[in-house]
């Protein structure tokens, strides 16, 4: 056999090595910029009617001291509202009525979602001075807080914290919990399996609902919601103030953006149309404006004040899912393609013509033997 056929051509076994060698230098390069798995992001809990309370117990609702309550207290089947004054209510009160019947069923059906959700951590022990990322996280039994709980959003103001607890929630007098880049306090919610106690001087933020009580002792504030489904909620000189997520342009901003647009329009394209019908034609149509001056103007500024209005407050927040307490919720909101998924489509479509290239090199060198 000749000495040619027993192997390829210099060159060509250079331009293999090349080739090879780039295919692994592509490969790794796509490794390194492949993303990680994303964790199975909770899903804000529906609160239904339960949304409206700020307090809710199944027993009683005690206080003492001058504590103010922004939202609904309620409960049920219980009757027993006491401590208001001196507490302040900015909201109704509701004892054994059937606002606050339909609100603890609703609070049944949130507190067994919050359960279902898939989990994606364990969590134990104390949580004071970890940061977490949003997630579903459980814990098995009893859970602490002494310090600072940082809950980071990374500027998502969609991201939802759901913390499952076996059993009962004890925190730390004076401990934090911080929200960070966006993180938004209707969109965090803590299952408790049996009761929460919150230290004095604590900053607690998110919704609790409990199984059995809820004691929040003196001078601590919730940004949120206690609610308790067959227990009580003792106060003592507390704030608590209940949040709801912007639902965006679908909602409020159609709402304000028509009617703004239509009081606006009707009111201006009336004088104006009143006034002089040519001036308020060129407002919203010379013809109408000529044929009848305070009809048309009437008509054409409330229509036209009420189709500009809509679309203002569709465009400035309706391209947001409705998140939040009250609702159904999302967990996040759509997104295109972002600068990992680009570079990695690209490093495939490279490493297919490195293939190619390959191929047709080798089947040259056999074809060349």
């Amino acid at each position: 056999m000749n000495s040619h056929n027993s192997a390829a051509p210099p060159h060509r076994r250079r331009f293999t090595a090349w080739v090879s060698r780039a295919l692994m230098l592509a490969v790794a390069a796509g490794m390194s910029v492949l993303p990680t798995p994303a964790h199975a992001i909770g899903v804000a809990v529906p609160l239904g009617t339960a949304g409206s309370f700020a307090v809710l117990a199944g027993q009683t609702v005690t206080n003492t001291g001058p504590s103010t309550i922004t939202g609904n207290v309620g409960v049920h089947p219980g009757e027993a509202v006491t401590g208001f004054p001196p507490g302040t209510v900015n909201g109704a009160i509701h004892r054994g009525d059937t606002v606050a019947q339909q609100a603890k069923s609703d609070l049944t059906v949130a507190y067994n979602n919050a359960a279902s959700q898939a989990s994606d951590a364990s969590v134990s022990g104390d949580l004071g001075g970890r940061t977490l990322d949003p997630g579903v996280y459980t814990a098995s039994s009893s859970i602490g807080l002494t310090g600072t709980l940082t809950l980071d959003a990374h500027g998502d103001p969609n991201a939802v914290w759901i913390f499952q607890v076996g059993s009962a929630l004890t925190t730390a007098s004076a401990s934090r919990v911080r929200l960070v880049n966006g993180a938004a306090p209707c969109n965090v919610f803590w299952k408790i399996g049996s009761s929460a106690t919150l230290g004095t001087n604590s900053t607690f933020v998110g919704n609790i609902l409990a199984l059995t009580s809820i004691t929040v002792t003196t001078g601590t504030t919730i940004d949120g919601r206690a609610l308790a489904r067959n227990g009580s909620v003792t106060l003592d000189d507390n704030t608590i103030t209940r949040r709801t997520c912007a639902t965006g342009g679908t909602t409020s901003g159609t709402t304000s953006g028509t009617t703004a647009g239509s009081t606006s329009g009707t009111t201006s394209g009336t004088t104006s149309g009143t006034t002089s019908g040519t001036t308020a034609g060129s407002t919203s149509g010379t013809t109408a404006g000529s044929t009848s001056g305070t009809t048309s103007g009437t008509t054409a500024g409330s229509t036209s004040g009420t189709t500009a209005g809509t679309t203002a407050g569709g465009d400035s927040g309706g391209n947001r899912p409705p998140v939040g307490g009250v609702g159904t919720g999302s967990g996040g909101a759509a997104r295109g393609l972002n600068a990992t998924e680009i570079t990695v489509g690209v490093l495939l479509i490279g490493l297919s013509l490195i293939g190619a290239g390959v191929f047709v090199v080798r089947r040259r060198a056999l074809t060349a033997s």
